[in-house]
């Protein structure tokens, strides 16, 4: 087998695999039925069906003799902004109230820091913890 037939091969099952994932993000993206789940269909599987039909077109390129490295600035691109612009979009439901909000986090002085409870300090081991300083 040739290197141009391992490529026509490898291009083949990107662009079957790039498809499937494309397919499963549009159809969650129509499926789903709350703003907030809705979202995790074209920011998670699309992203990675693009990504994977981005990747066919690289070898594809690289197989007839024209290598190019635009779909790898393409990528990065897209790897980039899809998770910040659907933290954009969840923060946006968030506020709008149009979802159920997160849970408060305890209102202690053990969440998230390094002081320890009292009722933990027995199960921990004496050179590990410190003591808060009063």
């Amino acid at each position: 087998m040739t290197a141009e037939i391992i490529g026509t091969y490898a291009v083949a099952i990107c662009l079957l695999v790039g498809a499937g994932f494309a397919m499963v993000g549009a159809i969650g993206l129509l499926k789903f039925n709350d703003s907030m789940t809705r979202l995790h269909a074209p920011t998670k599987v699309g992203t990675v069906g693009i990504g994977a039909l981005l990747l066919a077109s690289m070898i594809h390129s690289f197989t007839v003799g024209d290598g190019s490295l635009h779909e790898l600035l393409i990528m990065s691109f897209l790897f980039v902004t899809a998770p910040i612009s659907a933290n954009f979009m969840a923060k946006v439901n968030i506020h709008r109230r149009a979802c159920d909000t997160p849970p408060e986090p305890p209102r202690d002085d053990t969440w998230s820091t390094l002081n320890v409870p009292e009722a933990d300090r027995e199960m921990a081991s004496p050179t590990t913890v410190q003591s808060p300083k009063a």
